[in-house]
This record gives C-alpha cells, structure tokens and sequence, in this order.
C-alpha cells in the first residue's frame, strides 16, 4: 500500500470513528433501540486508524516495524 493509499484509508477510518461516535451520542426515543452497535465500529475504525498510523510510520521512515518477538532469539 503506498501513501496515499494509506492516507485516505486513515481518513476513511477517522471519519467513521467521529461518525459514530456523533450518532451514538444522538438522543433516542424511550424504548426504540439502535439497529447499529456504534460502540464496536467505533472500535473498529480506532484499530484501523492505529495500523494506518504504524504502517504511514513504517512508510516514512524506510525500515519495517517489528514487533516484540521479531528478534529471532528463538
């Protein structure tokens, strides 16, 4: 994934977060249920804004992140 690809993927999963947080904050009638768990996309765009932001990372700096156990000690 290139750049700019990375930038609007980071966009798109920041701009679902504020989107559901909005309508989850909008006032209901007593007793009508919401249809959409807006908790779980909100969750779930704010795991994809975080891969973005360690892949846009990895992207500018040139070296691959590794993670904990990537030190080949094993």
């Amino acid at each position: 994934m290139g750049l700019i690809t990375t930038l609007i993927v980071l966009g798109a999963a920041l701009g679902a977060f504020v989107a559901a947080l909005i309508l989850h904050r909008r006032p209901r009638e007593l007793g009508q249920v919401s249809l959409l768990p807006y908790g779980g996309i909100q969750f779930a765009a704010l795991v994809l804004a975080v891969l973005m932001v360690a892949h846009l990372i990895s992207l500018l700096s040139g070296a691959p992140l590794l993670g904990r156990f990537s030190g080949g000690r094993f």
